[in-house]
């Protein structure tokens, strides 16, 4: 519910989110109606691939930190992407239910068995990040105009500073704020944000 170094009163209002969490992992990982693994779902795609690592990744830091309260945030962030494609491919829902054991292993040991394992999770490794896949291609920046954030630019995660300030006043709502006239100041700091000064 929170850092464990934090004090903080137990609420039992956040007993629900978790609950029902864990509920949204097995209906994506497994078919309601018969209790076996889903088999209706699509092959993972490069983005769901690319999310799993990274969150592989960042789950393995947050538990050696023993921060499970970000742990947890990471996996209903990955939980809640594989709802919106449907369900939890093949390729990604071993690596899901091994993350989610060390924090709720009734529920992991369970879809464990019914991906079709004989031997306990427990017996097996925690998954580990294809460091290839936490590389990101494409960044987005945030647009300040006179201190404010008006808009959002993606752009490669190469691009040099002509390239991002490029973007980033030929964006609609940037140009329309400018209305015609060209900015006083431009600071663009790669890989973090860019800011106009009118």
């Amino acid at each position: 519910m929170g850092p464990l170094d934090a004090s903080r009163p137990w609420e039992d209002r956040d007993v629900v989110g978790q609950y029902r969490f864990l509920q949204r992992v097995w209906r994506n990982v497994i078919d309601e109606e018969t209790g076996a693994r889903r088999t209706d779902v699509a092959a993972a795609d490069r983005e769901t691939i690319r999310l799993l690592h990274v969150t592989i990744d960042g789950v393995r830091r947050d538990m050696d930190a023993l921060r499970f309260n970000t742990a947890i945030a990471k996996l209903i962030e990955l939980n809640n992407h594989l709802t919106r494609i449907g369900g939890c491919p093949d390729d990604a829902a071993e690596a899901l239910v091994l993350m989610l054991a060390p924090l709720a292993p009734h529920a992991a040991e369970d879809m464990w068995s019914r991906l079709g394992h004989a031997s306990s999770l427990a017996l097996e490794p925690f998954p580990m990040a294809d460091t290839a896949l936490l590389a990101t291609d494409r960044v987005e920046l945030p647009v300040q105009v006179d201190g404010k954030v008006r808009a959002r630019v993606t752009v490669d995660a190469t691009a040099d500073a002509a390239a991002i300030e490029a973007a980033a006043l030929s964006e609609p709502r940037i140009a329309e704020l400018l209305d015609g006239q060209a900015p006083r100041k431009v600071i663009v700091v790669p890989g973090r944000m860019v800011s106009i000064v009118r």
